[in-house]
């Protein structure tokens, strides 16, 4: 039986399985080795002890309804999409609202982890651990780590020769940026177009004299801003829509998507992605395109190799006088502090059972938490997890047997091993990874049973967003609140929007209003089609 639980790390991750193993009746004890909570959402100038954080301009690329914790909503007067102030000022509330901090060790860094001599037999860990110069040694019950994707830069300088034996200029990597003020009048190169590397070279074109941005894949670039001024992520991300890309063929529903990205403005025409590809990502940037029109930001394809002030490219083309390479090239994760034995069951997350735990292990008592990659918040899905696995601990839960679970881990992983900065391309679909470990955790809703019995509710969770309160509706620990907050969602979007009101036209409306009288026989439809298909899920957003 499972009481004792070490939870490693205070981000987003670590504060929801705190709060999962204290709704379980579990005992955690969080090792946190900063001086607070927040993880790598918590801003700081300083960069003395490399930890991972934010740069100072960050805004959320995921909407505060499609991010929040699901029995805890962000207040309505929040912005959709929050700075990193903002969202470490609501970890705080969630923290205070649960009374979590008193289970937290800060300035406490976890040395080793360790199995217990007895390990097959128990199940226990030994975790030794270091503050203000003192070893302590802990066993523990089990082991949630909850250090997520961000913990070590990925800094590949092999792949560009000449970067740290001719070049004379400045090389750093995305982690060591905070502001702009060091690349002021300089020529910069930014090396990688994630999400990171796009906001960069948007931010450092209003002060370097000139930026340029490498990328070696087809990247599709989205606003957050979607159809009739709403969140982007709210208005895609719906089990309808999700209904459509099961039902329509592949090829279909790709075409589908490719043209609707290119409806904003078309890709190909920025040297950014074609409809011909097979292999893409998207990152979400609002500025990215006026920066290439305006030419503040310029395009260029992979770097072949450095000289002493200049860039090669695999085009031929070549930038003279760049001052600066920032190296937006990913994080891996190493869990320094796992025992080989048991870092090497797993070389990243899908060698994991559904992304959480490692499958040979003789005791189900080790989670990883957060290494995840989703089409979605990462911190619901998060959280997901940390429901699940304690409910696991607690007894009331179990894993399969070991052989089905190494069957599911061999037939999901890729056959080719992806660097950290390939990730974007394994993302897996929100809906559907939330659904399969929620169905896991005995809390995955059922459409057609609230069409019987709610269906104003049925059709809001439907053809609406597909919000964490969804996953508070049924099972252990369901919220009172979850109806509530799905049916006033939209209103907390609009909130933060009323500053100024204005007069409108009530027929604007009217056409939504047909669009719920018509959609009950085709989510009943769809509800029956989903139940007799459980399996629908796991497919990446590129199909």
């Amino acid at each position: 039986m499972v009481r004792r639980v070490a939870v490693i790390g205070a981000g987003v991750g670590g504060l929801a399985s705190v709060k999962c193993c204290l709704d379980e009746g579990l005992e955690p004890t969080c090792f946190e080795r900063s001086e607070d909570i927040g993880g790598v959402w918590r801003y700081t100038d300083s960069m003395d002890d490399r930890r991972v954080s934010v740069y100072h301009s960050v805004v959320t690329n995921t909407s505060k309804e499609m991010s929040c914790f699901s029995d805890f909503p962000f207040p309505e007067d929040f912005p959709s999409y929050l700075p990193h102030s903002l969202l470490l000022e609501y970890f705080r509330m969630y923290a205070r609202h649960f009374d979590l901090l008193r289970h937290i060790h800060f300035k406490t860094t976890v040395l080793s982890v360790r199995k217990h001599p007895d390990f097959a037999t128990s199940g226990q860990w030994e975790v030794v651990t270091e503050a203000d110069g003192t070893h302590e040694s802990h066993t523990f019950d089990a082991v949630m780590v909850c250090t997520g994707h961000y913990q070590e830069p990925y800094l590949p300088l092999e792949s560009f020769p000449g970067i740290d034996t001719r070049f004379k200029g400045q090389y750093l990597h995305s982690q060591e940026y905070r502001d702009v003020e060091a690349f002021r009048g300089k020529r910069v190169l930014v090396v990688g177009i994630g999400n990171t590397g796009g906001d960069l070279s948007v931010e450092l074109s209003r002060v370097a004299a000139k930026v340029f941005l490498s990328a070696r894949s087809n990247t599709w670039v989205i606003s957050r801003v979607s159809s009739r001024g709403f969140p982007f992520d709210m208005v895609s991300t719906t089990r309808f829509n999700q209904f459509l890309d099961w039902l329509l063929p592949s090829a279909l529903t790709r075409r589908i998507r490719f043209r609707k990205f290119n409806s904003w403005f078309h890709h190909a025409n920025y040297g950014l992605a074609s409809t011909k590809s097979s292999k893409f990502k998207m990152i979400v940037n609002e500025e990215l395109p006026f920066c290439l029109l305006s030419g503040t930001v310029v395009l260029k394809p992979s770097v072949k190799e450095f000289t002493e002030r200049s860039a090669v490219f695999k085009d031929g083309t070549t930038e003279e006088n760049i001052d600066v390479v920032l190296f937006a090239t990913g994080y891996i994760s190493p869990f320094p502090f796992l025992e080989e034995s048991v870092r090497s069951l797993f070389d990243d997350n899908r060698s994991l059972y559904k992304a959480v735990f490692p499958p040979q292990l003789e005791k189900p008592t080790l989670a990883i938490i957060g290494l995840i990659q989703l089409t979605g918040s990462i911190m619901v899905g998060s959280e997901m997890q940390a429901r699940w696995v304690t409910g696991i601990f607690a007894g009331w839960n179990k894993l399969p047997p070991a052989s089905r679970m190494m069957a599911e881990v061999l037939k999901r992983k890729p056959p080719v091993k992806r660097n950290p900065s390939e990730r974007e391309n394994l993302k897996m679909s929100f809906i559907s990874y939330m659904d399969e470990v929620a169905a896991c955790a005995g809390v995955k809703p059922s459409v057609l049973r609230l069409l019987l019995t709610d269906p104003r509710l049925a059709l809001a969770i439907f053809f609406g967003p597909c919000t964490p309160y969804q996953y508070r509706l049924v099972g252990r620990r369901a919220w009172n609140g979850a109806r509530g907050a799905i049916l006033t969602q939209w209103q907390r979007v609009l909130k933060p929007l009323r500053t100024r009101v204005v007069d409108e036209d009530p027929d604007c409306s009217s056409g939504w209003r047909w669009m719920w009288l018509l959609a009950l026989p085709v989510a009943l439809t769809a509800g029956f089609l989903l139940s007799k298909h459980p399996q629908l899920g796991w497919r990446l957003w590129a199909g």
